[in-house]
Order: structure tokens, then C-alpha cells, then sequence
């Protein structure tokens, strides 16, 4: 990928795009309403920098999160997938929600502490 190219990841979604471009037209008709060219251009450069690197680190914080919302899903799905509906010593009902986690991979039951264990995967 050459240097004058933009990645792909790196462009803005379209409605930020679109706030960006406010922000040029209106800071351009601020300048030339106020006669303000220099240095009023690089302060409008500088703003939209701003902008950009703000909305930038927004968006990444909001991948973040729903990635994070997402391995938390999948964490719980696999749980379930292993964890007995009784526990094999007392008898009592387990759920992902109930019992209290020591690891990713095991478990005390709530009721008389036995420690579960996810049987090994073949």
C-alpha cells in the first residue's frame, strides 16, 4: 500500500465524513466573512485535526466496547455449554449466572462450594 493511499480503516464512516465537511465550510465562510485568511486557515486546520483525532479515538472506543460485549457473549455461551444443570455432589440447580467463577474453565456451586471443572475437549 502506497503512501498517498488512505486504509481503508483509517477513513471516517460517511456521517462523520459529512460533519468534517461542515466544519470546513463553515470555518472557510468564518474567514472570508471576517477577512481572517491568515493565520485563520491554520486554526481551521488545526480544529479539524481535532475533530478528526476525536471522533477517530469515539469510534475506536465504540469497537472496543462491542468487541468486549462480544467476547463476554461468547465466554458465556461456552460456560453453558459445559456447566451441568445440577451439581454432581449436592444435587442443587447450577447457571452460568449462579454459580461463582474461579477461571474461565471453573466453577464453585453456590450451594456447597464443590469445584466444577470443564471436562477436557477431545
Amino acid at each position: 500500500m502506497g503512501d498517498n493511499q488512505t486504509r481503508e480503516e483509517d477513513k471516517l464512516p460517511l456521517p462523520w465524513q459529512r460533519i468534517q465537511g461542515a466544519i470546513w465550510l463553515l470555518g472557510l465562510a468564518l474567514i472570508a466573512w471576517q477577512d481572517w485568511w491568515w493565520p485563520g486557515i491554520l486554526v481551521l486546520v488545526a480544529i479539524s485535526g481535532l475533530t478528526q483525532a476525536g471522533i477517530q479515538l469515539y469510534l475506536n472506543r465504540q469497537q472496543e466496547q462491542r468487541q468486549s460485549v462480544d467476547r463476554g457473549a461468547q465466554l458465556e455461551r461456552e460456560r453453558a455449554e459445559w456447566l451441568p444443570d445440577v451439581c454432581p455432589k449436592c444435587g442443587g440447580p447450577l447457571s452460568v449466572a449462579t454459580v461463582k467463577w474461579t477461571s474461565p474453565t471453573t466453577a464453585d456451586c453456590p450451594y456447597c462450594k464443590a469445584n466444577l471443572k470443564r471436562p477436557d475437549r477431545a
